[in-house]
């Protein structure tokens, strides 16, 4: 335990001591607040269903940017093949790559609880259906995160790695758009497999248990995966 909170904070570090991760969450940030604000003007009503579905789409940009370094940069600098011949088992090293992502990711979410507190303030908003709404989106940028590492582990070049983890959750968030083009069996597939439609019921303040198992599965194949990509590279 003590190795993978060493692994966390590593990447945590990396992350607050880089000018560009600072200028992603100021971006990050300003932009959410801007369009919190026209959305909740423009509907009138006391409610984050849009904004969670603006948040949701904003991430699917901003997450790859987030882990493309991750096993990239430590392959572009050579120090992969140290990190793999520490004694940390190389399920920590993956793990604590991958919740020091998260974490920061935790973060930037944590911040954005002030909407709910403001429309808390000034009316009256559902505390279950807004947390279930964050804790949605936090799931689904979970799931996002591993996928993004295990692309990282794939490449030595992070623009590269950030091109592939952006092919893979586009796919995964937009395949349901691709339904119409095919028939039984496929189309059942391409439904579940869409991020999209799991997502919308936690916006809503749904929780249903295949839309967790969804997620949870995602987030633990990739994450095998990323384990499987590393140590195949041990062996080249």
């Amino acid at each position: 335990m003590h190795k993978l909170n060493a692994i966390i904070r590593k990447e945590i570090d990396y992350y607050f001591n880089s000018p560009m991760a600072y200028i992603i969450l100021f971006l990050t940030i300003t932009t959410f607040n801007v369009f919190f604000y026209l959305i909740i003007d423009h509907n009138k009503e006391a409610t984050l269903d849009d904004v969670f579905r603006l948040m949701e789409f904003l991430f699917l940009f901003i997450i790859p940017l987030l882990s493309m370094r991750v096993f990239a940069e430590e392959k572009e600098n050579g120090t992969m093949e140290f990190l793999m011949t520490t004694p940390t088992s190389n399920t920590m090293i993956v793990l604590g790559k991958y919740l020091g992502v998260l974490t920061f990711y935790s973060l930037i979410i944590l911040t954005t609880l002030t909407y709910y507190f403001i429309l808390a303030i000034f009316s009256s908003i559902g505390f279950v259906e807004a947390m279930t709404g964050y804790f949605g989106l936090w799931l689904e940028g979970a799931m996002f995160i591993a996928i993004g590492v295990f692309f990282s582990s794939l490449s030595s070049n992070q623009i590269i790695a950030g091109l592939l983890a952006y092919c893979g959750i586009f796919f995964l968030y937009f395949c349901s758009t691709l339904e119409k083009y095919v028939q039984g069996g496929a189309k059942t597939f391409l439904h579940y497999m869409s991020s999209l439609k799991h997502a919308e019921n936690f916006a809503v303040g749904v929780v249903a248990l295949s839309d967790l198992v969804y997620y949870v599965t995602g987030i633990i194949l990739f994450i095998i995966l990323t384990r499987i990509s590393i140590e195949q590279r041990i062996w080249r």
